[in-house]
């Protein structure tokens, strides 16, 4: 992922929401979100590494992903796409030994994970946080690092909610706007500044580079083990179109996956 944001409001109808871009090249090889068995989720594929950018497990919890804008320190490392899927395999224990003794054979990167009961942060160089309650925003820094992309998508989110609840449809396009961040508010990571000003958008598009995919989950419930999860995945063009669209629902620790829907002209009746 390159631009997760998420609410976690203990106690409302929907506890848990979040909405995440994927950003990846597009010659990189990708399987769309499906029902993986070992552990039980459901996770989009990097075809080339093996490994996801973001997962649901069967017991509602999550994990998500995104790469350190830097380069990395070392050769030959490890996947970083494997986390997601070990952070829903292993105890909460486990995942924290795990991250502080092998995090610096792979690149940089952030993982949250967790559910409406508890989130976690962490950030290969910075450690772990316990979430506070609230409107977060994650890009390829720390966690609420304020960068424009990220203080956008977390104002858009914080202006969707209120007394009504959110659809999934409204959820998914809340972080849509193309526009890039002016040159006096990038960050400088050292990626220079074309790439900087490209990066800079919410959704970005490009025949090379760009917002592959779009996932959306809102939960209800709020007892683990009792979540009910709703979510889609959007598959996008180098356009930033829309072409399908996936649907699936865990329910009663089980999963439901529908069939690819594609997308629709906007003047379709």
């Amino acid at each position: 992922m390159c631009l997760i944001a998420f609410a976690w409001r203990p106690g409302h109808v929907q506890p848990l929401l979040v909405v995440a871009h994927r950003d990846e090249f597009r010659a990189r090889p990708t399987a769309p979100l499906d029902l993986w068995p070992e552990p039980q989720c459901v996770a989009g594929r990097d075809l080339s590494a093996g490994g996801t950018w973001l997962a649901l497990g069967a017991d509602g919890r999550f994990a998500a992903l995104t790469n350190i804008r830097r380069a990395p320190a070392g050769k030959n490392l490890r996947s970083r796409g494997t986390w997601p899927i070990r952070a829903l395999s292993m105890s909460h224990a486990d995942l924290c030994a795990a991250l502080v003794a092998q995090s610096n054979a792979y690149g940089p990167f952030n993982l949250i994970w967790g559910d409406p009961g508890q989130l976690y942060a962490f950030h290969c160089e910075l450690g772990f946080t316990s979430v506070s309650p609230g409107v977060h925003a994650l890009s390829n820094a720390a966690l609420d690092t304020p960068w424009p992309k990220v203080v956008r998508a977390r104002q858009a989110l914080v202006d969707a909610l209120g007394a009504q609840e959110l659809t999934l449809a409204r959820a998914s396009a809340l972080l849509r706007d193309v526009a890039p961040a002016p040159d006096n508010a990038l960050p400088d990571t050292g990626v220079g500044l074309a790439w900087e000003r490209r990066l800079s958008s919410m959704l970005i598009p490009g025949p090379d580079y760009g917002t592959r995919s779009v996932t959306t989950m809102i939960w209800r419930g709020e007892r683990a083990g009792e979540y009910q999860v709703e979510g889609s995945e959007q598959t996008l063009q180098a356009d930033a179109e829309v072409s399908s669209v996936q649907h699936f629902l865990l329910r009663d620790a089980g999963f439901r996956i529908a069939d690819p829907e594609l997308a629709q002209p906007a003047d379709a009746s």
